[in-house]
Parts: C-alpha cells; sequence; structure tokens
C-alpha cells in the first residue's frame, strides 16, 4: 500500500520550496521539458534520456535531487567555462549546524549553487536559497528553483505589501535557522552589484530582524550564525551585459529590463568564461555581534555597524585576479600592481574588454575597469582598518 504523504499548509507556501513529499510529483511535470532535457544533456552528455529520466522519476527528496543532478550539473559548468574553483575557510564551519550566509553576489545562479557545492563536499547543512521572483517568471524556472530549495523575495512591492513580504520572509529565514536547523544564503543586497562595489544594504539586515519580537530586533543576531562569503571570479560571464544599465545611469534615466533581459543574465552566467574562481569563508561573526549589542547604539545605528562588519569581512576575504589589478592599473593609468600579472595576462583582459566595449566610450571603458578594479580597492581599505597601525 502506498503511503499518502500529507502536506502541512503554512503561511510560507507562496514563498517556500517543495516539502520532500512534494518533490516527485513535481519532477514528474517538468521531466519532459526542453529546457530540462537540454540541462541534463550537458551535464550527462554520455548517458541515455532513459537513464537520467528513470533516475529522476525516482527521486524522492529536494536533497536527492541536488546531489544527484544539480550537483553534477555545477561540475559541469565549472569544468567546460572555467579553470576551476578553489576554496578556503570552511573547516572552520560545524557540520550538523545551521548558518546565515551572506555573500557578496555576482552572478544568479552561480554563487548560490557554489556555496552548495562546497558545503556538499564538507559534509556540511545545505541552504536554503533567497531568490528574486522577477527571475523565475517562467513555469519551468519557478518548479526547478523550489526542487533547489529556493525561496521567493518578491520583487517590485511598496509600502504595505513590501512589509508584509519582508516579513513573511524574514519569518520564513528565522524558521528555517532555527526551528528546521536549515542553513540560508541570501544576497548582502538587492539584486548583484554592477560595479564592483560590493556593500552590504541595511535593509537587507534590517528585514531580517522583522520576525523578533520586542524592541531588540538586534538581538535576533545573536540567536544565529552569521557568516560572511567573498565569491572572486576572475572573469565576470556577465560583465558586458550591464552596459546597458550604466550607460542609463551615465544619462541619469531610469533603466528599464528588456523582457528576457534576466534569462539571459542566468544563462550567460552559467556558459560565460570565468577563468578561475574562489569562494572564502570569512568566519562566524560571534564575537562581533556579541560587541555591537552591547554599545549604547540605536537600532539603525547597530545595524549600520553589522553592515559595516560584514563588508570588512567580505573585502578582506577576496581572492584577487590578475584582471583586479590589471584594471586598476588601467583605470588610474600607473603600474602600481605591475608585479601581480604578466603582459600576457594583461594583454588578454585588454582584448577581451576591447571586443566587448565601446572603446570610443570613455564613461563605458571606466565602468568596465572599476567593475574588476573597486575590489582592489575595497580590499585594501579593510585591510588598513584591520592593521595594527590603524589600532593606535
Amino acid at each position: 500500500m502506498q503511503t499518502t504523504h500529507k502536506i502541512i499548509m503554512s503561511q510560507f507556501d507562496s514563498i517556500r520550496p517543495f516539502y520532500d513529499a512534494e518533490a516527485n510529483a513535481a519532477i514528474r511535470k517538468i521531466v519532459d521539458d526542453p529546457m530540462l532535457e537540454a540541462m541534463m544533456s550537458f551535464t550527462f552528455p554520455t548517458d541515455t534520456r532513459e537513464h537520467w529520466k528513470d533516475l529522476m522519476v525516482h527521486t524522492h527528496s529536494l536533497r536527492d535531487f541536488q546531489v544527484n543532478f544539480i550537483y553534477p550539473g555545477v561540475q559541469k559548468v565549472l569544468e567546460k567555462s572555467s579553470e576551476g574553483l578553489s576554496t578556503g575557510g570552511f573547516e572552520q564551519l560545524e557540520s550538523n549546524t545551521a548558518y546565515l550566509f551572506i555573500s557578496n553576489h555576482r552572478d544568479i545562479i552561480l554563487d548560490t549553487s557554489l556555496l552548495n557545492s562546497c558545503l556538499y563536499e564538507n559534509g556540511l547543512v545545505l541552504t536554503t536559497s533567497a531568490i528574486g521572483d522577477n527571475l523565475i517568471q517562467k513555469p519551468f524556472l519557478h518548479t526547478l528553483s523550489k526542487l533547489n530549495r529556493n525561496f521567493a523575495i518578491k520583487r517590485g512591492l511598496q509600502g504595505r505589501a513590501l512589509l508584509e513580504s519582508s516579513q513573511m520572509a524574514s519569518a520564513y529565514i528565522k524558521k528555517s535557522l532555527l526551528s528546521e536547523n536549515r542553513s540560508v544564503w541570501t544576497a548582502q543586497r538587492e539584486g548583484r552589484t554592477k560595479d564592483g562595489n560590493d556593500a552590504t544594504h541595511r535593509g537587507v539586515l534590517k528585514m531580517l530582524t522583522l520576525s523578533e519580537e520586542g524592541a531588540n530586533g538586534f538581538g535576533y543576531f545573536e540567536k544565529i550564525k552569521v557568516v560572511p562569503i567573498s565569491i572572486s571570479y576572475e572573469y565576470d560571464p556577465t560583465d558586458v551585459l550591464k552596459m546597458p544599465e550604466w550607460l542609463a545611469k551615465s544619462r541619469d534615466e531610469k533603466y528599464v529590463k528588456g523582457e528576457n533581459e534576466d534569462f539571459l543574465n542566468l544563462l550567460r552566467g552559467i556558459i560565460g568564461t570565468k577563468k578561475r574562481i574562489h569562494l572564502q569563508v570569512n568566519g562566524v561573526l560571534d564575537k562581533e555581534i556579541a560587541e555591537i549589542s552591547k554599545m549604547e547604539l540605536s537600532q539603525p545605528d547597530k545595524l549600520s555597524k553589522l553592515a559595516e562588519c560584514i563588508d570588512q569581512k567580505i573585502w578582506t576575504g577576496y581572492k584577487l585576479w590578475p584582471s583586479n589589478y590589471i584594471a586598476h592599473d588601467l583605470l588610474y593609468g600607473d603600474n602600481e600592481y605591475e608585479s601581480f600579472y604578466t603582459q600576457d595576462e594583461k594583454k588578454s583582459f585588454e582584448k577581451r574588454m576591447n571586443e566587448k566595449v565601446n572603446t570610443k566610450n570613455e564613461f563605458l571603458i571606466k565602468s568596465f575597469l572599476a567593475m574588476y578594479a573597486n575590489p582592489v580597492n575595497n580590499q585594501k581599505n579593510a585591510l588598513s582598518i584591520n592593521s595594527p597601525a590603524s589600532q593606535l
């Protein structure tokens, strides 16, 4: 007799991932979708369609779906479009422990997919990960995201609707961390960084505290384990796609996305050239949060202090590549960092830039270079703030 799984309805149904009991039915709905077939042909090029389909229709949990289909797909992406992923700091994390990972955000899919791949390889709790609902409007992508344990953040809301949506997201994150022992990933800001200037938005931190009862919203951070993550791509696969938005800003025009722009960015992030990638865990902010909590500051000022702390950790944790140093020297017209790259690497970077950017447009050239140079400036600032001399 087949067991009937009773699905418990909850307040989070409009944003949550699938429950395990829903996974198989969801898989069967998309198993013949051409987009899934393309993904699996890429992931398992030597397998027959019948083989992976048979494995998939016998999958009954989100973890099995992630481990058996998403994880191999990420490895194939790394094989085909990068020169490898390096990592650091994962030894600081404990198994069977839920963390709130807050990272800089460069790529729609890869940032969280790479993190989860590393967590899996290190025997750590995988995340439920925030994703803007604007990115999963297509039915297939919506289903796939829920199978990959994403929860939706509703975009484009204002006023009361925005507050209610933020409260729901906050409550879901709190429930995941404290009741379900499920790690959570969120970006440090809404949307990807377009100029390489990674900064934690206080509004993201405020959202996290909305589910905390009482006047001391900041006290929430003392109950959880906050871990800043630095993600460093040698080449940003979506760099050229950020040009139209830069241009609009330079003209003081409101930027309006194209109909399929989010999907194109998503696709380019997967297949575009990345060269080397580094993912750095920057420790748990237990001591830092305890110190901020003791300060005689208002709640907003405490959130600002925490945002600054997260920024310092992320900036310090960057792996700076030759592309960063080359861009910095080209942008500022000097050779300050020439010992960090070869002339061949510089020629390759300039060739890539000249092929992608209108070299007659000085603003676009500077914007392209700044996207790669800003991490150099930010890390330099972070290291100077944390140096012994700065404490005197």
